[in-house]
């Protein structure tokens, strides 16, 4: 065969020097290198061991290639440019949003994006200098890509073949190695729920890669599997065991959520100053139930998670904020309990927007009858993220509002939920509100701590002294709990400080404390988020309503001391290997359970089908 017979042939493949020059070359090389730069700062607070991975690389490689398309199409290095300055936002904002929140931006957080605009100090507050190196990576890639001018450029016809070769390549290679996991859903899956890799995601699928699990997530239908899967771990719950009819239950329920408050500063003293002197005071009255260890199991969906847990008796979604995604839910709730069998009006008290978190919504699809809110309130001693009003003015005029008859009218039942925000990220106190203070041998951040926790325990001890004048407190239950754990990142460099030895817990523990209660005891032993709906159901005699939650009363006798935290830690007595199981695997029953409405699949308009046998 001569040489003229070849080149027709050779005219039909892909013409490789047209698609990938030197430039194309250079900004592929720059948006790889970045993607893995990135996932070495996730890794910094979480483990390498995605670098171990060959599909760790095999997506950045999809993804380089793909984010190269802008400047195989137009030749445009400007337009390039922009798509790498673009890409360090993304990932920027990930990176911030994981050391809080310890997850990527779910799919549906990026409509929330109005949210920031509340906890801009908090955002901030996430931020470190080496995050600086990604959009450095930017300047020394555009600066290699015009260093020397492109040769006379080809058509686009000549250019398309050479590039989605190597594109639909880079695919195959991605879809071949996650064949031998069973696919990207089940490989995701399989990481998401490793306990030593679960927060491996974004490094390995890149954020692209989560944000294509969340949106095809949300298209999928509920299955005969997936609905016998629910139900076999629900029949498999512990049987629920009534109290006594010797023990009297209370009447009221006041629910509060201290924002972002932890165990370890009750009943603590540092350089002989006591953290939280009105918290230990009650703590030692023999009517309170107090439970110093109870494991944070929220997720993205932070504060608007815990309601669901102590409000609903659900774990989280394990992606998304299920107020945005589901709001229209039928949700089973103690407000619901409250009003079906105590016939309670039910009320939401918080100086937070209803829009944040799409709390209003959800509040109502709770069952609270009534909000009152940001706009219900007038501004003092506003500090911290978006200068929202303190925790001490805040409680004087919910107080005022009670005394008023505004809320909480004469002969009423009432549940009452109070939302707090003083505690909230960075913890930065005015000096004139700081009662206490610290030498310089205690680290900033836990001083800080410290001062905030001061200041809301001293509102919550004022607040609580109120309900105590009222003739209703004898019939009240009144629920203290922290929403969810507050340090965050800085808890391994604080529990390090040779200060804080002892001081600071190094586990995410908030604390359980109820007032009046008719069960007055100390229980020493680990406990989930989720427990305290169960706990609150027999409390306040609403054993009768039929959805009992995903988790165990801590008045049960056959309650095992143990957690399963919302990054599959396991906290406790994990020596039942059956019961671990059962906990680790309620995680994703919940969030099957939410993303097909289960309850109300199961039991018509009400939500309310007993879950137990």
């Amino acid at each position: 065969m001569n040489e003229k017979s070849l080149k027709p042939r050779f005219a039909k493949m892909p013409d490789w020097k047209s698609a990938w020059n030197r430039t194309a070359i250079v900004f592929a090389a720059g948006l790889f290198l970045k993607l893995t730069l990135f996932d070495a700062i996730w890794c910094m607070d979480t483990t390498f061991a995605s670098f171990s991975y060959l599909e760790t690389y095999l997506s950045k490689l999809f993804i380089a290639t793909l984010l190269l398309l802008p400047y195989i199409l137009f030749r445009s290095k400007g337009v390039e440019s922009v798509i790498l300055f673009w890409l360090d936002s993304l990932l920027i904002c990930n990176l911030l949003y994981y050391r809080t929140y310890y997850t990527h931006i779910p799919l549906s957080s990026y409509v929330l994006a109005g949210n920031l605009t509340d906890f801009t100090e908090s955002v901030r507050d996430s931020f470190r200098m080496i995050d600086v190196l990604l959009p450095l990576s930017s300047v020394v890639t555009i600066f290699m890509a015009f260093r020397k001018p492109d040769r006379k450029g080809s058509s686009l016809i000549r250019r398309l073949p050479g590039y989605f070769a190597v594109l639909v390549g880079t695919a195959l290679l991605n879809m071949a190695c996650l064949s031998f996991y069973g696919g990207f859903h089940q490989s995701f899956n399989a990481i998401r729920q490793s306990p030593y890799l679960c927060s491996s995601c974004a490094p390995m699928f890149t954020v692209f890669g989560c944000v294509y699990y969340d949106l095809t997530e949300q298209q999928q239908e509920i299955t005969p599997e997936i609905d016998q899967r629910i139900g076999s771990w629900l029949a498999a719950q512990p049987a629920w065991t009534p109290l006594p009819d010797s023990i009297e239950t209370r009447r009221n329920c006041i629910l509060i959520l201290a924002e972002s408050f932890e165990s370890w500063v009750l009943e603590q003293e540092v350089e002989g100053q006591e953290i939280t002197p009105c918290l230990n005071r009650l703590l030692k009255e023999p009517t309170t139930l107090y439970a110093p260890h109870v494991l944070t199991q929220v997720k993205g969906g932070r504060s608007i998670d815990a309601q669901l847990m102590i409000n609903a008796g659900m774990l989280p979604l394990n992606s998304g904020a299920y107020s945005s995604l589901f709001p229209d839910n039928h949700y089973a709730t103690l407000p619901k309990a409250m009003h079906e069998l105590k016939h309670s009006r039910n009320y939401l008290l918080t100086i937070d927007k209803v829009s944040t978190w799409n709390q209003g919504a959800i509040a109502y699809s709770f069952g609270l009858d009534t909000i009152i809110a940001y706009h219900d309130f007038r501004k003092a001693e506003a500090f911290g993220t978006h200068k929202r009003i303190g925790d001490v003015p805040f409680f004087e005029q919910c107080s005022e509002k009670i005394s008023d008859g505004e809320i909480w009218k004469q002969n009423e039942t009432v549940f009452m939920q109070f939302v707090t925000y003083s505690g909230h990220a960075p913890f930065v106190l005015p000096q004139h509100l700081q009662e206490i203070s610290f030498s310089d041998s205690i680290p900033a951040k836990a001083a800080d701590y410290m001062k905030t926790a001061r200041y809301t325990d001293k509102a919550l001890g004022q607040f609580v002294d109120f309900l105590k004048s009222r003739p209703e407190y004898k019939e009240t239950l009144i629920v203290i709990t922290g929403d969810h754990e507050g340090l965050a990142f800085y808890r391994n460099e604080l529990c390090q400080a040779p200060a804080m030895q002892g001081i600071v817990s190094d586990k995410p523990y908030t604390p359980l404390i109820i007032l009046n209660s008719p069960v007055g005891m100390r229980y020493e032993d680990v406990m989930g988020q989720i427990d305290i709906y169960p706990t609150l159901l027999q409390l306040l005699g609403l054993e009768r309503y039929p959805w009992k939650g995903m988790g165990q009363s801590i008045l049960s006798p056959t309650k095992r001391g143990l957690a399963v935290g919302s990054h599959m830690n396991v906290e406790g007595d994990a020596s039942d290997s059956l019961t671990l199981h059962h906990l680790q695997q309620a995680h994703d029953i919940a969030d099957l359970m939410l993303r097909f409405d289960y309850l109300k699949e199961k039991s018509g308009t009400d939500g309310n089908k007993q879950n137990r046998p």
